[in-house]
Parts: structure tokens; sequence; C-alpha cells
């Protein structure tokens, strides 16, 4: 078996596929639409008109930050992930915790880790997040290639902690 280490070979990437990234983000789109709309035409009083007004706000930022977002993908490489912009995400020696389970506080399509550092807090939405030591993938990702990055990168902590 050859050693992974040392080279900036990606093994794996996972990147949303343009159909769900225009799906993401027509919903954000769509619902902050909506609840303008009702914000404008008919509301009970001043306080709900504020409250929808602020959610279809949120909405329509959200969908805007999700497109910038998404346009990037993850990428594994023998030192880590990192994102295609060039933000680490997390080096492999600090990974701690690979949490792929069903009942995992995780991204729809993703899994979940836990590093061995506190990072500085980041939000793509629709792709990644890391919050202290948690890093979640994933969102309107494809599984399949969360899937294949899971399985690769459980292979190198294997080998990690061999070695």
């Amino acid at each position: 078996m050859t050693s992974l280490h040392g080279s900036d070979e990606i093994f794996a990437t996972v990147e949303a596929s343009p159909s769900r990234r225009v799906i993401g983000v027509s919903l954000l789109g769509g619902l902050g639409l909506m609840t303008l709309y009702v914000a404008m035409s008919s509301t009970p009083g001043l306080a709900w008109q504020a409250f929808l007004l602020a959610v279809s706000g949120g909405s329509l930022w959200m969908g805007y930050r999700m497109w910038q977002a998404t346009a990037h993908r993850i990428e594994l490489t023998a030192q880590g992930l990192r994102c295609s912009d060039g933000t680490e995400i997390i080096r492999i020696k600090d990974l701690d915790v690979l949490d792929r389970g069903f009942f995992a506080f995780k991204p729809s399509n993703g899994f979940l880790m836990r590093s061995k550092i506190t990072g500085e807090r980041c939000w793509y939405p629709g792709l990644w997040w890391r919050m202290g030591r948690r890093i979640g993938i994933g969102g309107v990702t494809p599984g399949s290639q969360t899937k294949t990055m899971t399985e690769i990168l459980a292979a190198m902590m294997v080998e990690r902690d061999a070695g």
C-alpha cells in the first residue's frame, strides 16, 4: 500500500450540481418573495409585517449567499480538506471524529467531523460550515460524493493512527 501523504493530489471532491444549486436558491428566493408579498398585501399588524419583512430579507440574503457558496467545491488532499477558494477546512492530523451516522446532526447528504482544535466560525450555505470544533459537510451536494469522501477520510484516519 502506498502512502497518501506528501502530495497535493486531489483524492475526492464534493460540489453542488447545477440543478441542486438552482433548486436550493430558487426555494429560498421563492420563500423570500412570497413572504414579501404577504407582508405588503395583508398583515394583521405592524409587528407581523416587520416579522415577515425580516423573514423575507433573510431568505433572499440566504439565497444570495448560497449562490455564492455553491460556486465552490470541497477538495480532499493528503493534507486535509480545503475549499476551492483556498480556505482550509480541516487537516487530517487534526481530525478527531468522523460521524456519518443516521442520527448525527449533519447537513443533508453529508457528514459531520470534529476537530482536535477549535477553528474560526465559517459558513458556506449548502456546502459546509464550521462552528468551533464541529464541521459539517453537505447540503445541496450529492450523497454519492460525500459518501466517497467519508470512506477515503476514514481510510486516511486509519493510516494516520497506524503510523
